[in-house]
């Protein structure tokens, strides 16, 4: 479901993938590169492909790169289907976030970022306020901070972890589908593809 035609003219023009293209350009060995010679050097180098693919949903934006089909105009035996494709990319979008690593993720800068914050506190309420005979007190509550972060974490991380199957497992019935109603002459798949990015632009 991702246009490799469109993610090549991307990684090209927008400034957003230049990490992606310095890469490509290093295995191309030279610095300009053509759109055809981005397409060839990510099938030889699939992990510059998830590359691209991790910056999108890094900057929440779609590695889905086709609209939902008009229903209005099919008929009742690929209408039902071409509906369940709409749904199931709705919910693929909303589950994209769920396909990066949970230790590249926000959600583990944000638990670092509060315990950072906490740490820090402590130090405040101890030092400069003077309550050192309060200290224990007060590095008890800092433990406790760090026992909850490590809980909340490791049950994001099972988050992560179930969202990302359920995803994979949606994802694949979404392309069985539209392979489906392809087959049946109900939608071109060509004409469903989004070929650049509105937040691009």
């Amino acid at each position: 479901m991702i246009n490799l035609n469109r993610v090549a003219r991307e990684i090209k023009t927008v400034g957003l993938y230049d990490l992606v293209l310095q890469d490509v350009q290093r295995a191309a060995g030279k610095n300009r590169v053509s759109e055809e010679e981005i397409l060839r050097i990510l099938d030889e180098n699939p992990q510059l492909l998830e590359d691209y693919m991790q910056t999108n949903v890094e900057y929440n934006l779609s590695n889905i790169h086709l609209r939902d089909i008009d229903v209005s105009d099919l008929k009742d035996d690929c209408k039902q289907k071409a509906q369940e494709v709409n749904a199931n990319l709705a919910k693929l979008k909303e589950l994209e976030k769920y396909t990066l690593d949970f230790e590249q993720s926000a959600t583990l800068v944000i638990i670092f970022s509060i315990e950072f914050f906490v740490l820090f506190s402590v130090q405040y309420f101890i030092v400069l306020l003077n309550l050192k005979d309060w200290q224990w007190w007060i590095y008890g509550v800092f433990a406790s901070s760090v026992a909850i972060a490590y809980w909340y974490g490791k049950k994001q991380s099972r988050l992560y972890d179930t969202n990302k199957k359920i995803y994979d497992a949606l994802y694949m019935q979404t392309l069985g589908l539209i392979e489906e109603l392809e087959d049946a002459g109900c939608i071109k798949k060509s004409e469903l593809m989004i070929e650049e990015c509105e937040e691009h632009v």
